[in-house]
């Protein structure tokens, strides 16, 4: 076993064992100071941070992990792959987030004006979901294009 294997092996026990374990005792300490009518939010940050800690451990593990360690290109398809994941993945989720919020702030008589608040929802849906496209689209011409020009 090589000293590199052996850090890689500690981060992977300390993020997916120790953090999410102190995420559950900071939790647990945070319930018992919301009983005990004490600020509970330092220790709801703790266990927030500890989960947020272990989930990027675990993402950054899910896109360097796509090629081997000594492939020039890892950091390259590592950068693809996570653009690719946040406009093909979160911006569809957030748009319809954005069109649940742009329908509960509409209400039932409205103004069409561009200053309202309901609108502001609405355009930024349609622009995440014109960013998802465009990338989508970039995606097919690449796609299409390593086989060279037909």
């Amino acid at each position: 076993m090589s000293f590199t294997n052996g850090i890689l092996n500690l981060t992977n026990w300390a993020g997916n064992v120790i953090l999410p374990t102190l995420a559950g005792l900071f939790f647990a300490i945070a319930v018992l100071k919301f009983a005990r009518s004490e600020s509970s939010a330092a220790a709801m940050y703790g266990g927030f941070l500890c989960l947020m800690a272990s989930g990027l451990l675990r993402a950054m593990e899910t896109f360097a992990s796509q090629r081997a360690w000594n492939d020039p290109d890892v950091y390259w398809i590592s950068l693809v792959s996570l653009v690719d994941w946040i406009c093909n993945v979160l911006m569809p989720v957030y748009a319809a987030l954005q069109v649940a919020a742009g329908a509960l702030r509409m209400g039932v008589t409205t103004r069409i004006h561009p200053t309202e608040g309901w609108m502001r929802h609405f355009v930024a849906a349609g622009l995440c979901l014109l960013l998802s496209g465009l990338l989508r689209l970039a995606e097919f011409f690449i796609a299409r294009g390593t086989a060279g020009i037909l």
